[in-house]
């Protein structure tokens, strides 16, 4: 079992680490070398061995204040330091950073999809007639796309949307000479998040978690994060615990009966089977009897059923936006756009 650990441990720091984070590549290969740490990482359960959350729950403590000398060789970048600190840190503290392990789960690249929901949104809410809308938003632990409307959002082509004084600022690359819609969201009266297993932008641990997920010599990323997180504390949803498709209509419900009630997923929909995403559609068709209720789905090719594909082949690279509208058992959906690289980059396609 050590030997095969090692390797796991050897691997990540010199095929997953590098390019990333300098940091954790010394640090899981000064692992894979020591027998000490690899026994130390054995006790937790097989399936909460892994670098990315060990290293998670290491950097929490660190942040947390419990683990104060690999706090200072993360804050100062020494290599060789992090590297014995965490060692050290995973002999003296072996039960704790198991238990860590084992309550949490890595929440890697958190952050707002904001430049590719805020048209989206802004676009659906225009068409439906929407002068308010609930945002509800499924699959995303913590909800920072909740903070869709506070935030500003820098285009390439130098168009801008939202609040430019806001503290979170985001940028996309636009593909393509069709601009963006300059329709701005309507005003949020409900912000409501869905997952199995929210995060509460308002809680120290999970704030502290999140950013724990973040290698400690990724400032900016931390910065970024940070920033988004206390957007989102002073605006906090109401979570919505559960399997994401039996709880939808809960969740529809939450938003007043005058609001349109906007679902986004970004990226969720494709850890379910194609049977329970026909179920999410069918749960969003339900909820639509007595009221409109909207999609924005931010999805690879083929996954948000219902969104036209346009010929796109599936696991092409890129992602599909779509805008489904239910109404009444009528549905529209229409593929408004296409995204890359998580958003970064967009081509808007409808008129």
């Amino acid at each position: 079992m050590a030997h095969d650990l090692a390797q796991v441990y050897r691997r990540f720091g010199e095929v997953d680490a590098p390019g990333t984070s300098a940091l954790y590549t010394r640090v899981a290969v000064a692992i894979s070398e020591s027998d000490d740490a690899l026994r130390a990482i054995g006790t937790a359960p097989a399936r909460k061995r892994s670098p990315a959350l060990i290293l998670a729950a290491l950097h929490d403590l660190a942040l947390a204040g419990r683990a104060p000398e690999l706090a200072a060789a993360y804050a100062d970048g020494d290599r060789g330091a992090a590297a014995d600190a965490a060692m050290d840190t995973l002999r003296r503290m072996t039960d704790t950073v198991v238990a860590l392990a084992e309550s949490r789960k890595v929440r890697l690249d958190e952050t707002g999809r904001h430049p590719v929901l805020y048209p989206s949104i802004a676009a659906t809410a225009h068409r439906v007639g929407a002068s308010v809308i609930g945002l509800i938003d499924v699959g995303n632990p913590v909800g920072l796309n909740l903070a869709v409307d506070r935030v500003g959002i820098t285009y390439s082509n130098g168009q801008s949307l939202g609040d430019m004084s806001s503290p979170v600022q985001q940028s996309a690359s636009i593909v393509g000479d069709r601009v963006v819609p300059t329709t701005a969201v309507p005003e949020v009266v409900a912000r409501v998040l869905v997952d199995v297993d929210p995060l509460d932008s308002t809680d120290d641990d999970d704030t502290r978690w999140l950013r724990a997920c973040v290698p400690p010599d990724q400032p900016e990323r931390a910065a970024a994060l940070r920033a988004e997180l206390t957007l989102a504390a002073a605006a906090p949803p109401v979570l919505v615990p559960g399997d994401v498709v039996d709880v939808l209509p809960d969740a529809v419900a939450r938003v007043p009966s005058d609001a349109l009630p906007v679902v986004t997923t970004t990226w969720s929909l494709s850890r379910l089977p194609l049977e329970r995403r026909l179920r999410f559609l069918q749960r969003l068709d339900e909820a639509a009897t007595d009221r409109p209720v909207a999609w924005v789905s931010v999805e690879g090719v083929g996954v948000a059923p219902s969104v036209p594909t346009m010929g796109d082949r599936h696991a092409s690279g890129h992602s599909i936006i779509g805008v489904t509208v239910f109404d009444h058992s009528m549905m529209r959906a229409e593929a408004v756009g296409r995204c890359w690289s998580r958003g970064a980059m967009l081509a808007w396609l409808a008129h």
